[in-house]
């Protein structure tokens, strides 16, 4: 087994050690990042491997899985000449979220026996804690359950029904919070102080954004070893951007693409707190946008903590973001329903910011991430 990578902040530059359970920068309390530089391997070496994320072995920094389910490589389609949909809802867990929440379960299984006391641990290898608004929280007690391991997710209140069920079947606690999508995280941080406890954070945790960035590696593949001119991602709090910049930044460098596509990042208009920054020029977050309904309940984040990074990605990338009011969202979750593919409201953000022609005759592909089947369709 290769060793861990450190983690460090990448705001003050504080270092944690690999095997420690410290979920955030002992500083600043910020998110981490990860020590670690991959070189992708060619297109030609992949053929034959292993038909999951785990075939981009070299880019991971987590050697072999043993609580895989197969997730990734899921299919790309088109949905005009110029903009296809990678259908990420067809996961074992039935959204993109999987590509993250197994690593985190993987290190999970690595680091909890180390931290147990000895005479426990023939009884339980430690806990898992998480918070999330609902696909996260199924994907991380699904591959829990795989691995034997004891969850609890912590879930706003008036999370969809849906995925509070699919949580539960896992066999994960649910402790579902009062309050917005924050009081949730608040309440599973305190619970991840507790000793022993490993905080399956895929906002915090850089392992998550690692298995998240296979998305754009698969796409590198299936296209041929070239990237759309434009990738379209959903941002709440910027997983998927976030991994997807990963893996641009590691193919340029390895000079596997020439260009980098820009990065649109898409939030609705309701909580677009990311996109609010944008039109001031600013760096950082401005001030606090409120909680508020919306169709997009899995991106409907008021404070990311990582929006530094998220700005900073899509400025570098040459990109931009759009919001999309609820009206759109509706109307593009039923116009991809007459095409076939039933998506949540969320997982439609990214083609109702695109399906009116905007991006002119630029290549895109967008994610189609978690399926219909958790939400229900949406009323206009």
């Amino acid at each position: 087994m290769t060793p861990l990578p450190d983690r460090f902040c990448p705001t003050d530059g504080t270092r944690v050690a690999t095997a420690s359970l410290a979920w955030c920068c002992p500083a600043c309390r910020g998110p981490l990042d990860l020590d670690f530089v991959p070189t992708p391997a060619p297109l030609k070496s992949l053929a034959g491997r292993v038909n999951s994320l785990w075939r981009y072995a070299e880019t991971l920094p987590l050697s072999g899985s043993t609580v895989t389910m197969g997730e990734g490589r899921t299919p790309l389609v088109p949905l005009t000449d110029r903009v296809s949909a990678k259908l990420d809802f067809l996961m074992p867990t039935l959204s993109f979220k999987d590509r993250g929440a197994v690593l985190l379960v993987e290190l999970a299984l690595r680091l909890l026996p180390a931290q147990t006391p000895p005479g426990e641990r023939d009884q339980v290898r430690g806990r898992v804690v998480a918070d999330s608004s609902g696909n996260a929280g199924a994907a991380l007690a699904a591959y829990c359950a795989r691995a034997q391991l004891p969850c609890t997710v912590y879930v706003p209140d008036g999370t969809s029904p849906k995925k509070l069920e699919q949580i539960a079947a896992y066999g994960a606690r649910l402790e579902v919070v009062p309050g917005d999508r924050e009081a949730a995280a608040r309440a599973a941080r305190e619970a991840a102080d507790a000793g022993g406890t490993f905080y399956a954070s895929h906002v915090f945790n850089p392992y998550f954004l690692h298995g998240t960035k296979t998305y754009v590696h698969e796409l590198w593949e299936d296209l041929g070893g070239r990237l759309p001119e434009v990738l379209v991602l959903p941002v709440g709090n910027g997983t998927l951007l976030l991994g997807a910049a990963l893996a641009v930044a590691e193919l340029h460098a390895a000079g596997l693409i020439d260009r980098r596509p820009a990065l649109y990042a898409v939030q609705s208009a309701a909580v677009a707190p990311l996109a609010s920054a944008w039109r001031e020029g600013a760096d950082d977050l401005i001030g606090r946008v409120p909680a508020a309904p919306t169709l997009a309940e899995g991106i409907a984040v008021p404070h990311p903590p990582r929006a530094r990074q998220i700005l900073r990605a899509v400025r570098d990338s040459g990109g931009c973001f759009r919001t999309v009011t609820e009206d759109q969202i509706a109307d593009a979750q039923r116009d991809l329903a007459s095409r076939g593919l039933y998506v949540e409201s969320t997982g439609v953000v990214s083609w109702a910011a695109v399906r009116d022609g905007a991006l002119g005759d630029r290549t895109a592909v967008v994610p189609l991430c978690g399926a219909g089947l958790k939400s229900g369709l949406s009323k206009p």
